[in-house]
């Protein structure tokens, strides 16, 4: 290292100086002559300026690089540990299915109307639906944030609705997605009206206390998963914390599957 041997030069004069013998300066006399001659290591550095910034910042790349793969290794055994002992959401008759309750696959999603995450996440569900059919069941529960002014009216409307329609509940979901720039208590009432709903009684809907009752579930539920922003799912019990294409989805289905996938009896044939 060019830091060391230029401390070891000028040590060297130092100790040679006082006596010392010319041979190789050990890690103890090196720390005691600094801290007699600090100035020593003051001009080392400024006379290899290059080659420290240099070590620093391969330094600095070796930590990131380490904190990585330490964080990669952690977030992996915690997924391996979440999908041995999966979480289970709360889903009764009031709770907004799409699809069949015999599904072998279970997607619940924490959702915020407001949310641009939770808006790109549609198409992923959607593309889900498509793939696996009657084999999977989407779960829409409510997590709206606090920092969205329009998402607590929009699950209150959206919980409204299904009070009286649970397959417009889902249009109305759907709508709400694809039109988050125009979220309010007009745009509200315009596609409640649209959907044949009665929009009088939405209105009085909206802040009952069963509605905010069953928000509150939602919220709460969300959090006790750990669940600290959207979108978030659960597939299968597995959690899943933020927006990820349909390959991550995939990912885990294939490994519910190989878990499901009895194991091979290998037979042997006795020998003549």
């Amino acid at each position: 290292m060019k830091l060391w041997s230029a401390l070891a030069v000028c040590l060297s004069g130092l100790l040679l100086g006082q006596g010392v013998a010319a041979r190789e300066i050990s890690a103890d006399e090196l720390t005691k002559a600094l801290a007699k001659h600090p100035d020593v290591l003051i001009e080392a550095i400024k006379a290899n300026r290059k080659a420290i910034f240099a070590i620093i910042n391969q330094t600095g790349v070796e930590e990131q690089e380490r904190q990585r793969q330490e964080a990669e290794e952690a977030a992996k055994l915690a997924y391996e540990e979440q999908f041995k002992n999966p979480l289970k959401p709360a889903i009764d008759s009031k709770s907004h299915i799409r699809g069949q309750n015999t599904a072998r696959l279970t997607l619940v999603e924490y959702a915020d109307f407001e949310c641009p995450y939770c808006a790109s996440s549609v198409a992923v569900v959607d593309e889900l639906r498509a793939k696996y059919g009657q084999d999977i069941r989407i779960v829409f529960k409510n997590f709206p944030l606090p920092f969205h002014p329009q998402a607590m009216p929009a699950a209150q409307w959206f919980e409204a609705v299904a009070m009286q329609s649970p397959e417009a509940a889902w249009s109305f979901h759907d709508v709400l997605f694809k039109n988050q720039d125009k979220l309010g208590i007009d745009f509200f009432r315009k596609t409640a009206a649209s959907l044949g709903v009665d929009v009088k009684k939405c209105e009085a809907d909206a802040s009952s206390e069963a509605v905010k009752q069953r928000i509150s579930a939602d919220i709460d539920e969300a959090i006790k998963f750990n669940f600290d922003g959207t979108p978030g799912f659960l597939l299968n019990g597995t959690p899943v914390r933020g927006a990820f294409p349909v390959e991550h989805f995939e990912g885990i289905i294939k490994k519910l599957e190989l878990a499901e996938k009895p194991a091979e009896v290998s037979v042997t044939t006795p020998a003549e």
